[in-house]
């Protein structure tokens, strides 16, 4: 089990991630003046099927199981409009199987090629019967060509709504102030900072 930390505040959560990249990008948009000592977690967690928030809460309550304290988990699903959502949290299986120039590949065809980008983080205080809270972030954008890194999964295909780069070819900084991701930390950290119960 590997654990890192940051922040100084006494008080602390649990991320469960096995995933370096997500790990990576948590701790960046965080920030060192995240309201609370972020702890992370690598154990494997079952894939569940259904829909994003089912999938999260699921989750969440087997990590607090297994945690037996504050909890955060985390769920990113990739939504093609013209196909009704899909792959959406299966997004990793599809990414394994056919890479990022099948995920073009399978708008080949429809007109729409929009998208929108989804991060989903579940919080549990940790205890029995506690309430899963729900933090969505969205981005809305459309999926194109391979183009840019193939370091961090669907990238190369995802170019965000306004711009002219995918995720893959934006700096950091950039893709880090407007990404999923960074929606759904900020409604968290927001909740963080107003909550009593930890």
């Amino acid at each position: 089990m590997r654990h890192s930390s940051f922040c100084t505040m006494a008080r602390s959560i649990v991320l469960v991630t096995g995933n370096k990249n997500k790990l990576k990008e948590f701790l960046y948009i965080a920030g060192e003046d995240f309201p609370i000592k972020v702890e992370i977690q690598d154990f494997d967690l079952p894939e569940y099927q259904g829909s994003p928030e089912e999938i999260v809460r699921a989750k969440c309550d087997l990590a607090r199981q297994q945690v037996k304290g504050p909890v955060i988990v985390e769920d990113v699903s990739l939504c093609f409009n013209a196909l009704g959502g899909m792959p959406g949290p299966y997004i990793k299986w599809f990414l394994k199987n056919i890479g990022p120039a099948g995920l073009h590949k399978m708008l080949h065809g429809f007109a729409d090629k929009t998208a929108f980008a989804q991060c989903i983080f579940g919080y549990s205080s940790g205890e029995e019967g506690s309430k899963i809270h729900i933090f969505d972030g969205r981005c809305p954008g459309k999926i194109v060509e391979p183009r840019g890194s193939t370091e961090f999964g669907w990238d190369p295909v995802f170019e965000p709504e306004g711009y002219d780069k995918t995720y893959a070819e934006m700096a950091p900084e950039l893709k880090n102030s407007i990404s999923h991701r960074s929606k759904a930390i900020a409604a968290l950290r927001n909740f963080l900072n107003k909550s009593e119960s930890l």
